[in-house]
């Protein structure tokens, strides 16, 4: 009969050399970052203009997509709390080879989508100021740096403000909307409710079909990566057991909050055909009613979301090279931490890479490298998330071989292994609908990001399985499954 489980605890839990600075307001704002970039401000005209009305059916559908993910990755987290963990669940719960694949794409995912909020960023300034772009790009590149370099607990203060002012701002204008609903704000237009008249009869929720719908998924997902940072945060928050399952509540409710209903009033306010990328759609909604003043809020705001988005994504692309060092996935010396607990080599190295990728894309069109860079970050985002749900439904399996049961668990996935089984699914289907899209740029993603996954599996196969075994094996210094359920 198995031993009883390792209390879930602060005192009783490693820390891996990390500061637990992280409170449970941190958490929840520094997932909230990484969801809202400005992907959200300025991808979801594309999002609109592909898909009609109907566009916040499709943020319904990555709404659940999120939530299955989410409630797969609290009982993993919960369970044991450890810094990089999506990519030591897959290590531990499906195969080393594919959670070296997981972790080298989810790293070049951050790699190429930071440089991309940083050079969005920079082009919202260059309007303000007539500075170049590029060097308001390389300065947030730097502003970003910095705060990632600080004490963890000062990066989750700062992020906690970025986050706190693109909530306030999609909130402000859900109220605005509602305004302009019932004719109370109506600029040019008649002053009376709008109802249905753009919701409906401009061509129907789905002017241009279904498909459309489908095809946008993975371009829309990418607006909700960033809430896997709660479990890459596990290791450095204060009270895991606590601080995880609230997040997990609080951020889903806020998606609802912030993503669907923002999006619904959009879409009854707005024409969709006026959507699209040249500013930002919920600037040119409030514009369309005289409210002038909203397109430099708008920008603003889009600014910051910019920079949070960098902000967190730095954060979680650091902690997930570590952990493919820890495994052995990656060279050794990027688990070294500081004295004030950062992985100072791991953050130097992904700096050296953002700064090459922003140097190339100063070759590149704008516009058509911002909508590929996001294509690329939501297929590799996406494949994170499988990792979850494929780990968490193998974990619950060893949980019952090794003599455990549901009831050892201080946070369960309701409905496992279904919970995953269906979030998988969805997410491989909405995958394998770029490799269909008649767009050669979502093709092009498609075959990007499928060599990001493969090639690292085939490199550690080929050539560092043996070492990285050992590695793994000689490595003392993080939380293991049996340290939580002995045998």
């Amino acid at each position: 009969m198995a031993t009883q489980p390792v209390e879930n605890n602060t005192k009783s839990l490693p820390s891996e050399g990390f500061h637990r600075g992280l409170k449970g307001r941190h958490i929840q704002l520094i997932a909230l970052g990484g969801i809202i970039g400005s992907c959200y401000f300025l991808g979801t005209g594309e999002v609109v203009a592909q898909v009609g009305p109907a566009a916040f059916f499709a943020y319904i559908l990555g709404g659940l997509i999120i939530y299955l993910t989410m409630l797969c990755m609290g009982e993993l987290a919960v369970a044991i709390p450890i810094s990089g963990s999506f990519v030591t669940y897959a290590a531990d719960f499906i195969s080393p080879a594919f959670a070296c694949g997981v972790g080298w794409s989810y790293w070049i995912n951050w790699v190429i989508y930071i440089p991309a909020e940083c050079v969005a960023g920079g082009i919202i300034m260059a309007m303000f100021t007539g500075v170049s772009g590029y060097l308001w790009a390389v300065c947030f590149g730097l502003l970003v740096t910095f705060v990632n370099i600080l004490r963890v607990s000062i990066f989750g203060e700062i992020e906690f403000w970025l986050a706190l002012i693109k909530v306030s701002a999609l909130i402000g204008f859900t109220f605005l909307s509602i305004f302009i609903f019932f004719g109370i704000i109506h600029g040019n237009e008649p002053a009376k409710i709008i109802g249905d008249k753009f919701l409906l009869h401009q061509g129907g929720l789905l002017p241009n079909g279904w498909l459309s719908l489908l095809t946008a998924m993975v371009l829309l997902l990418v607006n909700y990566q960033g809430s896997e940072i709660i479990g890459l945060a596990a290791g450095e928050s204060q009270d895991p057991a606590v601080v995880i399952p609230k997040a997990i509540r609080n951020v889903t409710f806020r998606i609802l909050c912030l993503y669907i209903i923002p999006t619904l009033f959009l879409v009854t306010i707005f024409p969709w055909q006026k959507a699209g990328l040249s500013n930002s759609v919920f600037a040119e909604a409030l514009s369309y009613y005289g409210i002038k003043w909203a397109g430099g809020i708008i920008s603003f705001v889009t600014l910051t979301a910019a920079l949070s988005c960098a902000n967190s994504g730095y954060y979680s692309t650091v902690r997930a090279l570590r952990a493919l060092a820890r495994e052995g996935m990656a060279p050794r010396f990027f688990v070294k931490l500081n004295k004030h607990g950062i992985p100072q080599n791991a953050v130097f190295f992904t700096l050296l890479s953002i700064w090459l990728v922003i140097l190339a894309g100063y070759f590149f069109g704008e516009t058509s490298l911002y909508i590929a860079l996001l294509l690329i970050s939501g297929f590799t985002g996406t494949i994170s998330w499988i990792a979850l749900c494929w780990a968490q439904i193998n974990f619950r399996k060893r949980l019952h071989k090794s003599g455990y049961s549901t009831k050892d668990l201080k946070y369960r996935t309701p409905g496992s292994p279904y919970t995953g089984v269906l979030a998988i699914i969805l997410m491989v289907f909405s995958l394998a609908m770029l490799a269909f899209d008649k767009n050669p740029a979502y093709k092009i993603s498609f075959a990007i990001g499928c060599i990001s996954l493969i090639v690292p599996i085939v490199v550690y196969k080929i050539l560092i399985v043996r070492k990285s075994h050992q590695v793994a094996q000689e490595s003392n210094d993080r939380l293991k499954f049996e340290d939580i359920f002995p045998a």
